[in-house]
């Protein structure tokens, strides 16, 4: 029930929608597209963010030589004079790779996950 505000009163009007009515009935399949697309990528980007990294060469063992993750370690060290930073994207990324997502991070990661499922399923 919703309230209606009127000068004098205040008023409670109950809204209904029927599951017989055709606009309804026609528009369950895509909020259920929605939710699976939603649902689905939040598991899969908590396992997915691991397998990604360690395909780019953040590893247990440190970065893989002639990755991607050595460019990018590279370009970070050129730029901060020799070394890389601590805090930077190239040492959490490392972080991540050689010890996984914390529970905290899985829960961010996870978030992002189903709002990027969400946006997808508004796509499709």
């Amino acid at each position: 029930m919703y309230p209606l505000a009127t000068p004098h009163r205040v008023k409670f009007v109950q809204f209904r929608f029927p599951l017989s009515d055709p606009q309804v009935t026609s528009f369950l399949p895509k909020i259920k597209r929605r939710c699976d697309a939603a649902v689905g990528a939040s598991p899969a980007s908590v396992t997915a963010v691991p397998l990604v990294l360690g395909a780019v060469g953040f590893t247990a063992a440190g970065v893989a030589a002639g990755s991607y993750a050595a460019g990018m370690m590279s370009a970070t060290a050129v730029a901060n004079g020799g070394a890389v930073a601590a805090g930077s994207a190239v040492a959490v990324l490392q972080s991540i790779g050689a010890a996984g997502l914390s529970g905290t991070a899985s829960a961010a990661v996870a978030s992002l996950g189903g709002t990027a499922g969400a946006l997808l399923g508004l796509i499709l």
